[in-house]
C-alpha cells in the first residue's frame, strides 16, 4: 500500500523513491529540533510578558512611542506571503515541475524575507531615536530580547535559501537537496507561526489601551 498520503506536505511521493522513503525519519528529527526552539522562544515570551506593564517601562517611552503599526502590518503581510511561496516552490517539486520552477518560488521567498528584514531594521533604527534602547528599562530589554531573535532566524532561513539555490544549480535536485528544501520550508513556516505571535502579544497587545 502506498504512503505517499499520509503526510501530506511532507513526503514527496513514491515517484521520488529515495528522497520519499527518508523524508518521514529525517523531517520528523527536524521537528524535535524546532519544538526545541519552540522552547526558546516561549522563555523569552514568558519574560516580556512580565515586564509588559508601566511598572516594566519605568517611565520611558512605551509603544505608542516607537510603534509603526503601518510597517509592522507590512512586514507581516510580506512574511506571510514568503510563506505562501515557498509552499508553491514545496508543490513544484512534489510535482516534479522543474528546477526553474522550484528556484523562482524560491527566489521569491528569499526577495521577500530580505524586504522583510530591511523594513525590520529600518523600524529598529526608529525605536533607537526614540529612546527604546535596551538598556532604558526591563520592556524594552525584554523587547529587543525577543523580536530581533526572530529576525536573527529570518536572516539564517535566508542564508540558507542561498545556500539551496546554489545546491540546486550545482548538484541538481539530488535525494539529500530534496529533503533539505523540506526542512528549510518547515523552518520557513515556523517563523511565520512566531512572527503570528509576535504581532498579535508584542505590536497589537502594546498598542492596545
Amino acid at each position: 500500500m502506498s504512503t505517499s498520503n499520509l503526510h501530506p506536505g511532507l513526503n514527496l511521493g513514491d515517484h521520488h523513491g529515495e528522497a520519499h522513503e527518508g523524508a518521514e525519519t529525517i523531517v520528523f528529527g527536524f521537528w524535535i529540533f524546532l519544538m526545541s526552539d519552540l522552547e526558546i522562544f516561549g522563555l523569552v515570551f514568558a519574560s516580556y510578558l512580565t515586564v509588559a506593564n508601566p511598572m516594566g517601562m519605568a517611565g520611558g517611552p512605551g509603544p505608542a512611542d516607537a510603534f509603526d503599526l503601518a510597517s509592522i502590518f507590512a512586514q507581516t503581510m510580506i512574511l506571510l506571503t514568503s510563506s505562501l511561496t515557498f509552499g508553491f516552490a514545496t508543490l513544484a517539486m512534489r510535482h516534479e515541475r522543474g528546477r526553474a520552477a522550484i528556484a523562482r518560488w524560491l527566489g521569491v521567498s528569499l526577495l521577500l524575507g530580505l524586504v522583510f528584514l530591511s523594513l525590520e531594521l529600518r523600524d529598529f533604527a526608529h525605536m533607537i531615536e526614540a529612546g527604546a534602547v535596551p538598556q532604558r528599562s526591563g520592556y524594552w530589554s525584554a523587547f529587543w530580547g525577543l523580536v530581533p531573535l526572530h529576525g536573527l532566524h529570518v536572516a539564517v532561513g535566508c542564508l540558507w535559501l542561498m545556500v539551496m539555490l546554489a545546491q540546486m544549480a550545482t548538484l541538481g535536485l539530488i535525494p539529500v537537496v530534496k529533503t533539505r528544501l523540506l526542512r528549510l520550508g518547515l523552518f520557513w513556516h515556523f517563523l511565520d507561526l512566531i512572527w503570528v505571535a509576535i504581532f498579535s502579544i508584542v505590536y497589537l497587545g502594546g498598542l492596545m489601551p
